[in-house]
């Protein structure tokens, strides 16, 4: 699926010092090609190899771009009951979600290679039969870094979306630099920004599915807080862009909807440490919005407030962050076959040796529904 009359790229130069820290940044603002992962791949492929060839450097992703985010969809529940049809639609989801690792995340990482970006996607990630909205990292060389899983999805994604735990809240230390993500809503968790912050974020990534105005206060008063840049990527959809009726349908809206409708307009933004707007927002159309990021921008906005630094009064306000994996299933011995992922682990089960290990986490799916 072809952007429509091309994409509109919005840059902004920072200065003429070519000696400067310096940092082109494109977040992608288009639809999934829902129901069809390998047709939405194909479309990232594009659209990352466009970004590219205007010697963007870190490219990120909305929300949810591999795998969909199913506006408009309340997949047959009410409380204490769910439908037939509601339960099909969740089964043609999954199917449509991605595996971490999977066949997907190798190709994924191979487009980062190819194209030498540091990439930021937005994806459902399967985990058996569990989904969780999904960011996955990748650096130049085509090396998959990470994952941060949304730790509180929204009203009713929570039927359809697993809870995140403190195991997937990454800050990558990059020679673009220190990049992190928070999706949509749990961006307005305060805690969860200060864990952000405390790690040292220079490069606040932001896939997002809210495209109304008062998104961007929030994403201008987080560039001020963490004086960070912030990126926020969200999807540009018409209702043609999801399975027409009876297929899917938009519950309550539908029959007000024609195909040209839009039903997420938009709204992503590049932001300084300063809270000046460098690119977007953007309500047109799919685009791809870029801006030059001066990383000397971070120093002079810390100078300010530095919100776990000189502005944090730890003797008075302190935050413990659990960022073990939670697990549903232990094991006390080893003897048993033990066929739980190894996203399971934690990084220091990994470097233990096997005689050593006393738990083992078998899955780490915390179902919702």
């Amino acid at each position: 699926m072809a952007l429509v009359d091309g994409p509109l790229i919005a840059e902004v130069d920072m200065g003429a010092d070519l000696s400067a820290p310096t940092v082109r940044a494109t977040v992608v603002q288009a639809s999934t090609v829902f129901y069809d992962t390998p047709a939405t791949l194909d479309k990232a492929e594009r659209l990352l190899a466009e970004a590219a060839s205007y010697g963007s450097q870190l490219v990120v992703f909305p929300e949810a771009f591999v795998g969909g985010y199913p506006r408009g969809s309340y997949f047959g529940a009410t409380i204490g009951n769910r439908t037939p049809k509601g339960k099909e639609e969740f089964r043609k989801y999954h199917a449509a979600a991605i595996d971490v690792p999977g066949p997907e995340v190798d190709r994924l990482a191979a487009m980062a290679g190819k194209y030498k970006v540091y990439l930021v996607m937005g994806v459902i990630e399967r985990d058996g039969y569990t989904l969780y909205c999904t960011v996955l990292f990748f650096d130049s060389q085509g090396l998959f870094l990470g994952k941060h899983r949304k730790v509180m999805p929204t009203a009713l994604e929570r039927i359809i979306w697993g809870f995140g735990d403190g195991s997937t809240v990454p800050v990558f230390d990059t020679p673009v630099g220190k990049i992190g993500a928070a999706i949509c809503w749990e961006n307005r968790m305060p805690l969860l920004r200060t864990a952000m912050y405390a790690k040292g974020i220079e490069i606040y990534c932001a896939p997002t599915a809210d495209a109304r105005d008062v998104w961007q206060a929030s994403m201008t008063h987080i560039a001020l807080e963490g004086g960070c840049f912030v990126l926020s990527a969200n999807q540009f959809c018409r209702r043609k862009d999801y399975p027409p009726p009876p297929e899917y349908v938009f519950q309550g809206t539908e029959e007000n909807l024609t195909p040209d409708s839009v039903v997420c307009a938009g709204g992503s933004v590049i932001i300084s440490p300063s809270g000046t707007v460098l690119a977007g927002p953007n309500y047109e159309g799919e685009a791809l919005v870029s801006a030059d990021l001066d990383l000397r921008e971070i120093a002079r906005a810390k100078f300010d407030f530095d919100v776990v630094g000189h502005y944090s009064r730890s003797e008075l306000f302190n935050l413990t962050v659990m960022d073990e994996p939670t697990c549903p299933v232990t094991f006390t011995s080893t003897s048993g076959s033990i066929k739980g992922s190894e996203r399971s682990f934690s990084n220091s089960l990994l470097k233990t040796n096997k005689a050593q290990i006393t738990n083992l986490c078998v899955g780490d799916a915390r179902t919702s529904l």
